[in-house]
């Protein structure tokens, strides 16, 4: 492991801290996994306490961290639904900040990125993997629970679509949304603005959604989105599990 750099707490989540000097901000996660590290990530130990850098070129979440996301993000103890885990990066770095106490229920519906996803979980014990395909959530309610945050990273046409019928399932009525959207997965009849405009009137009727940021050049064609559910997306017409009532914690 490498010497230790000076870091400083952030004040939305313990268990991530940051690094700053004058032209940017290197992010860490205090780890729930083990050695060895992930590709090319800096890995060091103080206090007791184990630290792993996040890479936004690698993680859209720490990407939108680093071009100043300003909603929620995870938090200690909470439990995740995650759409598109793939092979896990960022899914490992969400389980380091729910921390051991929380869960990260990952979906991927490719067994190749699947197979690597098994891997992590090894190592990331509250990372919970499962077979499946996003778009039938229906088939994975006998081992997900109602989660306070629902994170999606699809290349998918459909991404929004498939992301709300999950929340709609899913999520709780004070829980977290969040979204990766891919725009060059949406067609290409429209640009990258435009698509963004489309998700956020479409999102704005279930959300009320935080200000979106853009992920260039860590990510070319993404923007980063998310908020906090209206009662609206727990509308039983819009094909919701349960009235929000039942979904008080």
């Amino acid at each position: 492991m490498r010497r230790p750099t000076p870091l400083q707490p952030s004040e939305r989540n313990p268990r991530l801290v940051e690094q700053r000097s004058e032209d940017r901000t290197v992010w860490f996660t205090e780890t729930v996994g083990h050695e060895p590290p992930v590709a090319r990530e800096r890995w060091f130990t103080r206090g007791g306490r184990t630290y792993r850098s996040w890479d936004p070129s690698r993680s859209k979440l720490a990407g939108a961290l680093v071009h100043d996301w300003r909603g929620d993000i995870p938090e200690p103890g909470e439990r995740w639904l995650y759409l598109g885990a793939a092979t896990g990066t960022t899914v490992s770095h969400v389980a380091d900040l729910v921390g051991p106490e929380g869960r990260v229920y990952s979906i991927e519906a490719s067994v190749r990125p699947f197979g690597r996803l098994l891997a992590f979980a090894e190592r990331w014990p509250n990372v919970l993997p499962i077979l499946a395909d996003a778009r039938a959530p229906e088939r994975y309610s006998g081992f997900v629970p109602l989660v306070d945050g629902v994170y999606t990273d699809l290349a998918q046409a459909d991404q929004i679509e498939i992301a709300l019928a999950n929340a709609r399932r899913y999520l709780r009525g004070s829980g977290k949304f969040l979204l990766a959207l891919k725009t060059s997965s949406m067609g290409r009849e429209s640009s990258a603005v435009e698509h963004l405009a489309i998700a956020t009137e479409t999102l704005g009727r279930s959300f009320d959604l935080d200000r979106s940021v853009h992920l260039a050049p860590h990510h070319r064609a993404h923007y980063f989105l998310g908020g906090r559910p209206r009662r609206s997306l727990f509308d039983p017409a819009n094909g919701a599990r349960s009235p929000p009532g039942s979904r008080a914690r």
